[in-house]
């Protein structure tokens, strides 16, 4: 098992599709597949999703499988000849009501809201900030600009306002359907495009656990921070999430680029802080879309992710249309495990001030504080739902933590907390064969050796959920 804590979030696509390169990935280090609804049907995710378990196990491993909801398509239409050309200085309209395609002078809108939702004197930015349209004048469905930065401008291209203030709502029909596809396909992350508030969230954990009743499937929630106006609302959107993303090519269109390096930090921050998780994403190995090795500038950036503390790193296009996908995980793991390697522990100041009103947290501490003194080999937390290994995970420490599971859908979730080593094990009710059970787990794993120490958290009675109440240090026996 790779000593590796960050997790590798990889998108399936055509590039990563075929079972073979899958496996590969997978063995490479992927821990999370992300099956993006933006792109086909909902059987070819069916499918997709089906194939990752497949190949998952034929690998060994267990990974989570995350459904990325689209969200609002706040775009352009289409255009006569599939795209135009605009100079800078030229008059452009965006027309909500043109239902014919567009031409050099005016374009339909995917996004009928926009004439309410601007006014003279905003900025808006298509392609992803690559071209710039000043407002001039709204006059009923269109929105008249002056080009300040043209380009080519293609069909379906997406719009943002500077500073924000679209008014579209987070979840569309599209994605309620979808919702009831990644539940059927037993999800385990739904990804939520542009929240703006905890309502969102509510709203779509809502649907999810509507969408799952009948399996009994309750997935986690990660709020994807990407509108400027979420940033003010940070922490309650974090409270209403299991986790957020990171998702730096919307929020930079919208605040500017220069502001999202220092966003990422607090937003790592804030996650950890509040015991969620957090994935880093967006552009991170962008030039192995096309090159088989990484610049310099993308190690960087990969590497002070792992250094802010991020659980995951995620990969796009590279890994879902790019020609190296393999190579973009074999490079992004060897990254990850050089950036670990440089980390500073201070599990001591973590705890500087800290209280914990509750009997399983302090004992998820006070292992990580005792492995730690003692140079343990392992921390070993049997959980039912995950949480004390979230706990545990929130810490840096180089001492792999390995959650010992009964249920699989919680062996899967934990695929994405920092490290985390997550294993299946039927965990016995009665506490001393759990225990013994749990060793011989480690050992047949080649985790632990005769003579090794290993911190070993559980609860009494067993199998009760948020019931941690017991730490043991132990010793494997030489015999």
């Amino acid at each position: 098992m790779p000593r590796r804590a960050t997790k590798i979030v990889a998108t399936l696509g055509p590039a990563s599709s075929d079972a073979g390169i899958l496996q590969k990935m997978i063995e490479a280090g992927v821990n999370v597949v992300r099956l993006n609804f933006s792109h086909g049907k909902a059987q070819d995710h069916i499918d997709r999703a089906r194939l990752v378990r497949e190949v998952a196990q034929k690998a060994g491993r267990e990974v989570a499988i995350m459904a990325d909801l689209q969200g609002p398509k706040i775009r352009v239409g289409k255009f006569v000849d599939g795209k135009i050309m605009l100079q800078d200085g030229q008059p452009f309209v965006l027309d909500a009501a043109r239902t014919e395609l567009g031409d050099l002078h005016s374009a339909g809108l995917d996004y009928k809201q926009l004439p309410q939702d601007v006014k003279a004197g905003d900025v808006l930015l298509l392609n992803d900030g690559l071209l710039v349209l000043d407002v001039v004048a709204v006059r009923g469905a269109q929105v008249h600009t002056v080009v300040r930065v043209g380009g080519e401008l293609s069909n379906n291209k997406g719009i943002n306002k500077q500073g924000g203030g679209l008014t579209a709502p987070a979840l569309t029909a599209k994605d309620m359907e979808d919702i009831r596809t990644a539940m059927s396909l037993l999800a385990d992350y739904v990804a939520v495009s542009f929240p703006k508030s905890a309502t969102d969230m509510e709203m779509a954990r809502q649907l999810c656990n509507v969408a799952g009743a009948e399996l009994g499937h309750r997935p986690a929630l990660i709020a994807k921070i990407e509108r400027a106006e979420a940033i003010p609302r940070l922490e309650e959107i974090l409270k209403a999430s299991d986790g957020i993303m990171v998702a730096r090519g919307d929020l930079a269109v919208e605040v500017g680029n220069a502001a999202v390096p220092a966003l990422q930090k607090r937003m790592i921050r804030l996650a950890l802080a509040h015991d969620k998780v957090v994935i880093t994403a967006t552009q991170m190995m962008e030039s192995m879309i096309t090159n088989p090795a990484p610049t310099r500038a993308e190690v960087s950036d990969v590497a002070n992710a792992v250094l802010d503390g991020t659980d995951a790193v995620m990969l796009s296009a590279e890994t879902a249309a790019g020609k190296y996908p393999l190579e973009t995980v074999q490079e992004m793991a060897k990254i990850c495990e050089a950036a670990e390697s440089a980390e500073h522990v201070e599990i001591d100041a973590d705890f500087t001030g800290q209280t914990f009103n509750r009997i399983d947290q302090s004992i998820a501490m006070g292992a990580l504080f005792t492995a730690h003194h003692l140079g343990a080999k392992a921390i070993v937390a049997m959980t039912d739902s995950g949480s004390t290994a979230l706990w545990m995970s929130r810490h840096r420490i180089h001492i792999p933590i390995y959650a010992l599971t009964p249920k699989l859908s919680t062996q899967r979730k934990m695929a994405l907390y920092r490290n985390v080593r997550p294993l299946l094990m039927d965990t016995s009710s009665d506490r001393d064969q759990a225990l013994a059970q749990a060793e011989g787990h480690l050992i047949a794993r080649g985790i632990v050796a005769p003579g090794d120490v290993y911190a070993i958290t559980c609860g009494e009675p067993m199998g009760a959920p948020g019931g941690t109440n017991m730490l043991k240090i132990c010793r494997v026996g030489a015999g």
